[in-house]
């Protein structure tokens, strides 16, 4: 006897399936009639996913729009600044409550596996220690991956490299950086070789911040993937943002990309944020804030998309949805193929739990059975409507519900329900 059977729901690839799970492990994936469980779950036409993952995002600042006051101009830079008031008056209770809240929503969303970089710029370490006590907190449901991040460089700011090691001390998961927020190039390019080195010593991944910036001559991605190399640390370091190489000349980029491939570096661009914060300096033509994805997934490098922030000091929108990040995505890289758009559905999914390197991640018998059942009949439709999550699994156990969202109509003449869905 099963726990729950998940019934005739569409696979991501297609198929038509049951989905046995017992003691939060699925256990069979075929026709199970006349299978007993102690619950069935009617997915009969809904598409059935992995959860969504989200590689990049800060929730230390998240749900803290409007304190102490609103980014007036937009900027990356003005959003930095605005952190650093915030830091002195946010206290820890406050840091676990907002975090508890933001977990609520990805819960509802089916978003349970995230990985977020936390401030190691500050001697408290207020929210590296709120941010541990959340990841205990949520471990039964969301996998929570914790980035020791120096937000104010970690040469720039004068304690940052103590307090960056402090905090992989008590248990923080990755280990990051911001070298264009350094100084110099040279201090930059210091940073990413110290960095990565820490991380092998301590047998860590990497996630840096790198290059979120407009200038064409901010290369710090070059130096990740050499040290990347260097070091042996393939496929367990992520590039996050890289967005000076929209403006890159194509000829340097044509030997950028090959290195960043061999390097097995996963990237992470963030299309929400990047969107609105870059460019702010053009008049026209207006930069998209974008890195290059379709010709790093034409090399075969693991991309995936990132959340980056939720009604923060950088992002006055958000809601905890992956399905949000990847219609974005698909717009502004252009990606709206048919086969383009499920690449960018895998990208919020099944790329990302690549990029995080999460155990037991998927849709096969022996996995973790953590899924989520869509208000849409395949990952093109999912993304066209953002649908409804009408049921969300973490971990063998149901822990939300939605009701179809179906609209009623009162027009002569025409259907007295309406649901959008148009599976072509």
């Amino acid at each position: 006897m099963f726990d729950l059977i998940v019934k005739g729901g569409t696979l991501t690839d297609g198929r038509v399936t049951d989905i046995g799970i017992e003691k939060g492990v699925i256990k069979a994936i075929d026709a199970l009639e006349g299978a007993e469980a102690g619950e069935v779950i009617d997915a009969t036409g809904d598409l059935v996913s992995p959860p969504f993952v989200d590689p990049h995002f800060h929730m230390d600042a998240t749900l803290s729009y409007g304190t102490p006051r609103i980014n007036a101009s937009g900027t990356l830079l003005e959003g930095i600044g605005l952190w650093g008031e915030l830091k002195e008056v946010m206290t820890h209770d406050e840091v676990v409550a907002r975090a508890l809240d933001y977990c609520d929503w990805a819960a509802s969303t089916g978003l349970l596996a995230i990985r977020s970089h936390v401030d190691t710029c500050d001697d408290r370490l207020l929210g590296v220690s709120a941010l541990l006590e959340v990841r205990e907190k949520v471990r039964g449901y969301i996998d929570l991956q914790l980035v020791a991040f120096p937000q104010d460089g970690f040469y720039r700011d004068p304690t940052a490299r103590a307090n960056t090691i402090r905090a992989l001390d008590m248990g923080v998961d990755v280990v990051g950086g911001i070298p264009h927020f350094e100084r110099t190039m040279a201090d930059g390019a210091a940073s990413v070789t110290e960095l990565c080195g820490i991380a092998a010593e301590r047998g860590l991944q990497v996630d840096m911040h790198c290059d979120e910036t407009d200038d064409p001559n901010s290369r710090h991605i070059e130096t990740l993937a050499s040290e990347t190399q260097r070091l042996g640390l393939q496929g367990r370091v992520a590039g996050s943002h890289l967005t000076s190489m929209h403006s890159m000349d194509n000829y340097y980029v044509s030997k950028l990309l090959p290195l960043i491939a061999e390097a097995r570096i996963n990237v992470i661009p963030n299309p929400l944020i990047n969107i609105v914060l870059q460019g702010r300096h053009d008049t026209f033509p207006k930069r998209r804030g974008l890195t290059r994805v379709r010709e790093m997934l034409a090399m075969g490098i693991n991309v995936g998309w990132g959340q980056d922030c939720v009604l923060d000091p950088w992002y006055s929108l958000g809601t905890a949805d992956m399905l949000d990040v990847a219609f974005m995505g698909l717009h502004v890289a252009q990606m709206t193929s048919p086969a383009d758009m499920r690449t960018c559905f895998d990208m919020v999914t099944t790329h990302n739990a690549r990029t995080m390197g999460l155990e037991g991640y998927g849709l096969e018998v022996g996995a973790q059975a953590s899924l989520v059942v869509l208000d849409a009949g395949d990952p093109v439709e999912a993304l066209r409507l953002r649908a409804g999550r009408l049921c969300v699994i973490a971990k063998g156990r149901v822990i939300s519900r939605r009701a179809r969202g179906d609209a009623q109509l009162s027009l002569p003449g025409r259907p007295a329900r309406v649901t959008r869905r148009h599976t072509l």
